[in-house]
């Protein structure tokens, strides 16, 4: 899990800076994966002689595609921003006013975390992933106290 604290020297009083979220095994084995596949569709329409053109561009094709969904699969990250929380999942992007998380749950079983929100829906959390171990489980415990600490309704 990567955190980030952009602007850690702000002056006493003001809120805390945007903290940054990311997997760390997932977007090894994602990065991975990518070069892995790119090279081997390249090695084989390269190697593959029997292919015409069109063969050889579509293995370049299929590489590409895997490589895209690789980099999506690894760019999934929470951004805790002063007012709002934006969660990028795999396919999409929501961002969320404090006030709207209750809380941050992480079921035994599951393979990441899930915000718990005010309308009594969940929302995974796929930048935190249980395969980062004790990493993960730091990340739900300082995005549950960001929760604790900003997720107060202005005035409470």
């Amino acid at each position: 899990m990567t955190v980030h604290t952009p602007g850690a020297d702000l002056p006493p009083g003001e809120e805390r800076a945007t903290i940054v979220l990311r997997p760390r095994a997932v977007r090894w084995a994602a990065y991975t994966t990518a070069v892995v596949v790119m090279a081997g569709m390249i090695g084989g329409a390269v190697l593959i002689t029997s292919f015409q053109w069109g063969g050889r561009l579509g293995l370049l094709a299929v590489g590409v595609l895997v490589a895209l969904f690789c980099h999506l699969e690894a760019s999934v990250r929470v951004t805790a921003r002063p007012r709002e929380l934006e969660v990028r999942n795999l396919m999409r992007v929501r961002t969320l006013e404090w006030p709207e998380v209750l809380g941050i749950s992480f079921p035994m079983g599951d393979p990441w975390a899930h915000l718990d929100l005010a309308d009594g829906s969940t929302l995974p959390l796929q930048a935190i992933q249980r395969y980062d171990g004790r990493r993960a489980i730091a990340a739900a415990h300082q995005l549950q106290e960001l929760v604790r600490e900003r997720g107060e309704a202005p005035g409470d």
